[in-house]
This record gives C-alpha cells, structure tokens and sequence, in this order.
C-alpha cells in the first residue's frame, strides 16, 4: 500500500492521516476506514507501531546508539513519550530492551526442548487452535489472545509452542473478544531474528473470538510469509516466555 510505504520513508517526519488520505487519492474518511479494513488498525496507530519497530532496530543493531538519536530518527521529540509508547508496546523501557537482547537470545535458544505438551482437560471457557505450518519450520511458535488485531501488547493469554506441537488450548478465559494472534521465532543464532520479526511466519484466526461462559469452540490458523500490510509485531516475544518461565517457577 502506498500509504505504508510513505509512512515507513518518513518515520522522522510529522505525518498527518489527511496528508496521507491526499497521497492516494481519497477523502479522509474513505482512506481511514479502507486502511482500518485492511491492516486491522487506525493510520495513526500504523503509524506509531512502525516507530516503534524501527526504534528496536536501531537498539538491536547498534549498542552504542543514544536514546536521543533513536527518538528523533523515529519521529519522536520527547523522551517521556518515546519511553513510555516503548514500554506500552513492548514491554520493557528502550534500555532494558537493549540490555535484555543478548540474555534474551541465549534463553530462548535453550526452550526448544523445554517446551511441555499441554493437557485437553482444563476449565471453560475453552478454545482449542490448531496452527499450520511448513514441516521445514524449527523453532516455538507463539500464540495468543489479544485486544486487538495487532501485536502491540502482552496479550491476555499467550501459549508457546514447538515445531513438533500444532495443538494449544486456552482455558478458564474471561468473557470478552479477542484476537488470536500467532508468530514464530525460527532457531537462529543472529539475536536480530528474535526481535525484528518482520520476516517471521504469522498468522491470525479470521474473526474475533467472542468468549462467554460456556465457549468451547476450536480454530485453525495457517501461517504464512508476512505482508506487506501487516502491522508489526512489536511484542517482545523472548520476554513473554522469560516470565512465563518466571511465574511458573515461583
């Protein structure tokens, strides 16, 4: 879309939802609803998370980078907001996030084998998914239940799986909508592959999920190689299974 890729040339730039309605042609409120259809998300919200997601570039790729210089390469210009938008999405402050990477890497390539089936017997709500994937994939897959159609935060529930489990099952989940959101993190020794995911195979279950009392339904998602007009995932998977590891040890 060429909204998107205007906004992803001028991160460093005041960039308005009416400035890109005028770049492709459409009325402001005709631009916004097509690219809410399309992406999931607001332009303004699009917008934000692709700053975010270069600002964890820039931390991932240069340990040396200052927080001053990544903020305003991303169009920030305040270091309270920057931060806090930072941790909003990802779960850690900008200097913990670029501390936390190596650690991180390390973790998660010892979870390959530490990664236990679940049990069919759990309390309702129940949603049993079923994920599909190319029987090349090594690595966890991570799946979730979120907000919003967008990985931009610690979803309610989150499950991790294996490359030989294609089966997870949430149980006990409070009423609500959500999203089911999944993402892979492929066996690699270059710390960039567990952060930047925009190349990792993703996945979403078409509609929202309405959970009630007694829900007891089952899906399927189909990964696939991303899009041009999926959102990113901002989400620091690594993290999520650090503290899930966390809780269940305490």
């Amino acid at each position: 879309m060429q909204a998107i890729e205007y906004m992803k040339r001028n991160l460093d730039k005041e960039i308005t939802s009416e400035e890109l309605a005028s770049l492709v042609g459409y009325s402001h409120y005709h631009f916004s609803r097509i690219f809410k259809e399309i992406t999931g998300v607001s332009p303004r919200h699009y917008l934000s998370a692709l700053r975010i997601e270069s600002a964890k570039q820039i931390l991932v790729n240069r340990s040396s980078s200052t927080m001053l210089h990544t903020l305003l390469s991303v169009g920030f210009r305040s270091m309270g907001t920057f931060s806090s938008r930072f941790k909003q999405y990802v779960g850690l402050s900008p200097k913990q996030f670029q501390v936390n990477v190596k650690p991180l890497h390390q973790f998660i390539n010892q979870q390959e084998n530490n990664i236990k089936p679940l049990e069919d017997s759990r309390p309702s709500p129940v949603l049993t998914c079923y994920i599909e994937f190319p029987e090349s994939f090594k690595g966890l897959i991570f799946v979730g239940l979120f907000p919003r159609p967008i990985p931009d935060q610690k979803p309610l529930q989150g499950i991790v799986l294996n490359h030989h489990q294609s089966k997870c099952l949430f149980s006990n989940i409070p009423t609500g909508t959500y999203y089911v959101l999944a993402a892979t993190l492929p066996i690699s020794f270059n710390p960039r592959d567990y952060f930047l995911l925009d190349r990792v195979l993703r996945g979403k279950y078409e509609y929202p999920i309405k959970v009630t009392d007694c829900t007891n339904t089952e899906i399927r998602i189909t990964l696939r190689e991303p899009l041009p007009t999926d959102p990113p995932i901002l989400v620091n998977l690594p993290q999520l299974l650090f503290e899930q590891k966390k809780d269940k040890a305490n």
